[in-house]
């Protein structure tokens, strides 16, 4: 576990141990689990420890290169990862590396467990245990997919690389795993789910901490959304949203009115008592510091010019974003960054005169807004357009300040208004090159609807690290821009194509070398392949 130099605050409210600590409390033999109560609290350490927000942000194209002679790098790891490069550092706490290895240390804990239930004949009082065990099974493999695998796609998933997905506790040293293929991966999680399912609970004494019964039916609606089953992740959404969505929803009024310095938003976006949260991570991050005012960090950030072009400052059918909606930007003249304050910068000290310790934050992995876009996504992919305006209106009811409400006609002419993005005229709109899902044809009602939900969700949910997944669903180009002080693009310097198997990160380097398969780094360069221009650009044709 890498330790950190503080920044210059003491740790706020989150009572996380230090890693040493938080090793000593799991069991050194399993033999050890004798009871219902001793079950679960070792699935406590069921849930990923890391979470790929921080990577998948500087990954995806929610971030510039910012020219300025006082902005630099966190770190070296933050630059491999904007550059798309195979990522050589691992004591980041969101490198592929520690992702890997706490994920599956996640699934671990999760296997002993099921070990231990199935050998006692599964009996009843177990049943809610069984049941948070697979269903942290299921999400860890699931976050680990969206990391290093491609989007699913029903057309090539037989064939697409997935993931190790171990059933059982390893007993033996130097077990060799294969990867198999996105459909057995996506198989394997849809078999957690539906046997886990109806055997969790929310009797926890923090259930926002655990897979209560909401927090289980949103991951499966977003399970079943990413899988292409749109009909699973409606019912699985409704049934957690109700009859009246809004009565789950944040107090966006208190949020908009809480001072944004501090530690104060980020606390209150990730509060238990929201009952708009349905399901909480703790880990271990530096995220919330480089997306916050700590003055770090900033040549590789959420620029000033996606901010206004693309997502939180943008203008949509409602307007303009930073004005119309109630989650303000947080903004500093001495930064590149413009944010939401949403993820909290927590610092725990070991040494505090040597100022080290360990960086913490927390992230709310299921809300009740992101369900909302997730299921009008699902209505519109479904062919149910008015049912997705429906939605989106009901996000407009909450989300702005002076709620308006929008025809299916409206919002399609407003986008069909929209020219498509280049790298040096930026829009909210993009090419849907080759999507996984079936699209109509760009302009289509089907195609601006779309436009407009994944717009929505990039201005929501900015720093969450979603966004790198619609780009791989939707078959989004996305740039390598360097922005300067003046706000306008300089250059461009690189582009991830639809094709670019950089899409797909890396695996860890030691797992390579124990024998597992890479993903692919050929691309049409290496072949002697063709070179495209575009916009005034010249950039390779990756494959």
């Amino acid at each position: 576990m890498k330790k950190y130099i503080g920044f210059s605050i003491i740790a706020l409210g989150l009572t996380l141990t230090s890693c040493d600590d938080w090793l000593d409390k799991l069991p050194d033999n399993r033999m050890e689990l004798q009871t219902p109560s001793d079950v679960s609290s070792l699935l406590v350490s069921a849930y990923p420890s890391s979470h790929p927000a921080y990577l998948l942000e500087m990954y995806s194209d929610n971030t510039d290169d910012c020219v300025n002679p006082s902005w630099s790098e966190a770190s070296r790891f933050q630059a491999q990862a904007y550059n798309w490069e195979d990522i050589t550092e691992t004591g980041e706490d969101e490198s592929p590396q520690e992702l890997w290895n706490r994920h599956y240390l996640a699934i671990a804990s999760a296997n002993a467990a099921i070990d231990l239930i199935e050998g006692k004949g599964s009996p009843a009082e177990y049943t809610e245990q069984l049941g948070e065990a697979l269903l942290c099974r299921a999400y860890a493999m699931f976050q680990l997919s969206t990391v290093f695998c491609k989007a699913y796609n029903p057309a090539t998933a037989s064939t697409d690389l997935g993931l190790p997905y171990p059933i059982h506790p390893e007993k033996v040293v130097g077990t060799v795993y294969t990867r198999g293929t996105m459909e057995d991966l996506y198989g394997q999680i849809d078999k957690d789910l539906q046997r886990g399912l109806p055997l969790v609970s929310s009797n926890y004494s923090k259930p926002k901490f655990h897979f209560n019964t909401e927090a289980a039916k949103a991951f499966a609606a977003r399970f079943y959304l990413y899988k292409g089953d749109f009909a699973k992740a409606i019912t699985y959404a409704t049934e957690v949203l109700g009859a009246d969505p809004t009565a789950k929803a944040r107090d966006w009024d208190a949020y908009a009115a809480l001072n944004m310095n501090q530690q104060i938003r980020p606390e209150a976006w990730v509060s238990a008592d929201e009952k708009c949260n349905f399901l909480l991570q703790t880990v271990y991050s530096e995220w919330g510091a480089i997306s916050g005012p700590y003055l770090y960090g900033e040549k590789y950030a959420h620029s000033y010019r996606i901010t206004y072009d693309e997502d939180i400052a943008s203008k949509g059918p409602f307007g303009a974003a930073n004005s119309t909606f109630k989650q303000r930007v947080w903004s500093n003249t001495a930064l590149a960054n413009l944010f939401h304050r949403k993820v909290p910068y927590e610092f725990e000290y070991t040494d505090l005169q040597a100022g080290i310790g360990f960086a913490h934050a927390e992230y709310a992995v299921f809300t009740t807004e992101q369900l909302l876009l997730e299921r009008a996504e699902a209505y519109a992919l479904s062919g149910e357009l008015q049912k997705a305006v429906d939605d989106y209106n009901t996000i407009m009811k909450i989300y702005q300040n002076y709620p308006k409400t929008f025809t299916l006609k409206q919002i399609v002419d407003f986008y069909n208004g929209v020219n498509y993005y280049t790298p040096k005229k930026a829009t909210v709109k993009k090419h849907f090159v080759k999507p996984v899902y079936t699209i109509d044809a760009e302009g289509s009602d089907q195609e601006a609807l779309l436009q407009a939900i994944l717009h929505l969700r990039r201005i929501m949910e900015v720093g969450e690290g979603y966004r790198m997944q619609d780009v791989k669903r939707y078959g989004i180009v996305i740039y390598r821009r360097q922005t300067n002080t003046s706000f306008t693009i300089s250059a461009v310097t690189d582009s991830l194509t639809v094709d670019d198997p950089r899409r797909a990160i890396q695996l860890p380097q030691d797992v390579i070398t124990s024998g597992l398969e890479p993903n692919d780094r050929i691309t049409v360069k290496d072949q002697g392949g063709n070179i495209m221009q575009d916009s005034g650009f010249i950039y390779e044709i990756k494959k």
